[in-house]
């Protein structure tokens, strides 16, 4: 049988196409102009002319620093929080006791608490332990916050695998960790890629807690660099849409490889 066509969804995708698109290509058009020609037809018509000066300008201020350190923020976020969600909730879905039920109820907790509320308590503990001003500083809130949401994903994920499976692993002699490596881990992709996505996304576009718990150049992430730009280039907008463009480049490279996990994960099929 053949399918008809859905002429509503064509124009509602081509609708949305535009919505996205049209900012895409001002920003990108905006970043390749030179700055006295930027204005001169607007952020939408073809550009007159194309010069890569703008970049020089962007990586001759230390940017390339800033998003390094915010790559080895976001890796180094996204691996504790595995670490530590992926454990967690494998004993949340496969224990029968009070306290998995409680501890699971007590990362339900923490969706409610925002980093506001609890920042000054997070300064004092990150200066006590010596992290301030250091990468490590913004790492640690950052997962830490990123773990509730995280368990209630994963969670969820897991329990989408069959019981039948959880007994055939069972019949077989394998033990909780071996059931964990070879069955839970495998069928929870969609799960885990949009856990790492999430993670990756809260810690790459973090603002407070890098504000608060560093200091020094060195240390600074994407979001303070953006901040600074504004105020050493904020008349120069075609270097500060560059700024933007190579900023969102890493984050976007890791969303295509993993948007089909991503997309199935958050539809609820979990590891199915």
């Amino acid at each position: 049988m053949r399918t008809r066509p859905n002429y509503v969804a064509g124009v509602a995708a081509f609708i949305w196409l535009l919505i996205i698109g049209v900012p895409l290509y001002a920003l990108v058009n905006t970043a390749l102009q030179p700055q006295s020609k930027y204005t001169d037809k607007g952020p939408l018509a073809l550009p007159s002319a194309l010069t890569l000066d703008n970049f020089k300008t962007v990586v001759d201020s230390g940017f390339l620093q800033d998003i390094w350190n915010t790559v080895v923020v976001a890796g180094a976020t996204v691996a504790i929080v595995l670490a530590l969600a992926v454990p967690i909730s494998y004993a949340v879905v496969r224990g029968r006791g009070w306290i998995t039920k409680g501890v699971f109820r007590l990362f339900l907790l923490g969706l409610a608490i925002p980093s506001q509320a609890v920042i000054i308590p997070l300064f004092l503990i990150i200066n006590d332990l010596g992290f301030y001003d250091t990468l490590w500083g913004i790492i640690l809130p950052t997962a830490a916050f990123a773990l509730p949401v995280s368990v209630l994903v994963l969670s969820g994920g897991m329990r989408d695998i069959s019981t039948e499976l959880y007994e055939a692993m069972a019949l077989d002699g394998a033990n909780p960790a071996r059931t964990l490596l070879t069955l839970v881990l495998p069928m929870s992709r969609s799960a885990i890629a949009t856990t790492c996505v999430f993670t990756a996304l809260q810690a790459w576009n973090g603002f407070l807690f890098p504000l608060i718990m560093t200091q020094s150049n060195g240390d600074k992430v994407v979001t303070l660099g953006l901040y600074n730009f504004v105020s050493e280039y904020g008349s120069n907008v075609p270097a500060l849409l560059t700024a933007v463009l190579m900023s969102t480049l890493p984050i976007l490279v890791v969303y295509l490889f993993a948007r089909r996990a991503l997309v199935a994960g958050l539809m609820g099929a979990g590891g199915k």
